[in-house]
Parts: C-alpha cells; sequence; structure tokens
C-alpha cells in the first residue's frame, strides 16, 4: 500500500474519482460555502499525483471525502473525510505501529497512524474533528480515532471523538486497543 500512494491514478480512476467527488459537493452545499466546483476541478486538474491518490485512497476505504474550507493564503483545498460512520475500509485498527507491536495476541492488520501514513494523509486533530462535527451529524454509530497529543500518546493512551446523545465527545482508550466501530478520519490539503 506504501507505493500505492505515490502511484499516478489511471485516467479511468481520474474520472470516477472527480465524479464522486462533484456529486457529493453538488449534494452538500453548505459544506462549503462560497465555493463553486469549477474552482475545486480547476485546482484537482493542477495537483500533484500524489494527492490525487491520498483523495483517491479517502474514497476507497468508505472516507466520502468532500472539500470543508480553502486556505486563503494558500489557496490549498482542505478536505475531510465526510462519511456518516467512521469508514469502513478503517476499522478495527489499533491507534499506532508502537500499539501494534505492543500486543502479544490478536493483533490487527494495521494501525490507524500507519494507515494514514500510506495513504498520504493526516488524522483528524481535535479541533478539526469539531469542525467536522458542526458540518453534520457524525460517528453516531461508531468513533474515530484522533491525533493524539505526545504527552498522552507517552503515557500509552490515544483520543478517539464521537457524537452520542447529541453531543460531540472525545474520550481516550489504551493506544493498542481496537473495535469492529472504530476507525479513524482524515485530512487532506490540496
Amino acid at each position: 500500500m506504501a507505493t500505492s500512494a505515490k502511484k499516478k491514478l489511471s485516467p479511468s480512476e481520474l474520472d470516477e474519482l472527480s465524479e464522486k467527488l462533484e456529486a457529493r459537493f453538488e449534494k452538500n452545499k453548505d459544506r462549503h460555502k462560497g465555493l463553486e466546483w469549477e474552482r475545486v476541478a480547476a485546482r484537482l486538474l493542477e495537483a500533484a499525483p500524489e494527492k490525487l491518490r491520498s483523495l483517491y485512497e479517502m474514497e476507497r476505504t468508505g472516507g466520502e471525502p468532500d472539500v470543508v474550507s480553502r486556505d486563503e493564503k494558500t489557496g490549498d483545498l482542505v478536505f475531510y473525510d465526510c462519511a456518516a460512520e467512521s469508514p469502513k475500509g478503517r476499522r478495527s485498527l489499533c491507534y499506532d505501529r508502537e500499539a501494534l507491536e505492543s500486543r502479544k495476541k490478536f493483533k490487527p492488520e494495521n494501525s490507524a497512524v500507519e494507515m494514514a501514513k500510506e495513504m498520504g494523509v493526516e488524522l483528524l486533530t481535535e479541533e478539526q474533528y469539531k469542525q467536522l462535527q458542526q458540518l453534520g451529524k457524525f460517528d453516531t454509530k461508531t468513533s474515530s480515532w484522533l491525533e493524539t497529543p505526545a504527552g498522552i500518546r507517552k503515557l500509552g493512551g490515544a483520543i478517539f471523538g464521537d457524537r452520542r446523545f447529541g453531543r460531540v465527545f472525545i474520550y481516550h482508550n489504551g493506544a493498542e486497543s481496537y473495535y469492529a466501530a472504530r476507525g479513524f478520519r482524515t485530512s487532506l490539503k490540496v
């Protein structure tokens, strides 16, 4: 997988991705007020191949990426995973490589941090997760690992978020834990 993030998309993959992104963009205009698809499409045409591959991987693993903001200084578009629940193709993972290696039995296939790195994306921070939750109701049945502050990780923990009882919660868990309903959400600047 590590090499797939660097591989250029085929014309059919690029068309498929563009169609899905445009349909999602048009369906969810409240997520990106003031932006028009033509501007997004132009930015995608200028994007480096690895950024497009990363977007494709976000889509392929069930993230349903969508534009959530634009950096006024750089012009970069910011994409977040906007699937209603934590992406199906990224669940049952412990937090990072260290946590994965510390498990003696029942190791998951990968970790959230390693998989995100292979995809060429970043885990959402706590602040980004709260911003995402202002755009809709996400993770009402699942939860998502979040980028964990070094101090928490040093003590063996990791943080995750979800939405329950009409509120967004940020919790902690041992970094080596993993659950069928916990995945991770990402961001990507294009």
